[in-house]
């Protein structure tokens, strides 16, 4: 089962400069879609994201059999998030999505969903950041703009 990343995560982990971190908390799990590549590319583009290395991520294409979903979500989210919800549903893939309307979409089409806090969390609990560590990457993503629901990792792992 891939993890399937959209522009949400990545911009959090690239502002960071940590994209290594995905590498290491997901494995060959980590993939993306073409259109979350794309969208992020106009982030780098256009200033508003620091340039970073997604090269090892998988890159999956909506196929014919997702694409009447894919259409169909079009209509409620971007390209990115929409790409990512139909491939997983279609394949079976889980979705790490920070975008609210995204993660709804995907509790209605029972794809399991995570985001930038359990990617954080799962590299705490495997021993690749500390706690502290976490929290001050965690930190960095809200000083840059991530609406986190919590400061502190502590409350996850609990």
């Amino acid at each position: 089962m891939n993890a399937l990343l959209d522009n949400t995560v990545l911009s959090n982990f690239a502002v960071i400069q940590r994209a290594d971190l995905i590498e290491h908390v997901l494995a060959a799990d980590a993939a993306t879609t073409r259109a979350v590549l794309e969208e992020h590319a106009v982030g780098v583009e256009t200033g508003r994201l620091p340039a970073c290395d997604w090269s090892r991520l998988a890159v999956l294409d909506v196929t014919d059999t997702a694409k009447h979903l894919y259409r169909q979500l079009r209509v409620h989210l971007g390209r990115g998030e929409a790409a990512c919800l139909a491939v997983a549903r279609t394949e079976g893939h889980r979705v790490f999505t920070d975008d609210r309307d995204a993660r709804r979409f995907a509790m209605q089409l029972q794809v399991p969903i995570s985001g930038t806090l359990g990617i954080l969390v799962l590299a705490v609990d495997k021993g690749i950041l500390t706690l502290e560590e976490g929290d001050h990457y965690l930190g960095q993503m809200i000083k840059a703009g991530y609406r986190a629901p919590f400061a502190t990792l502590v409350t996850l792992l609990r």
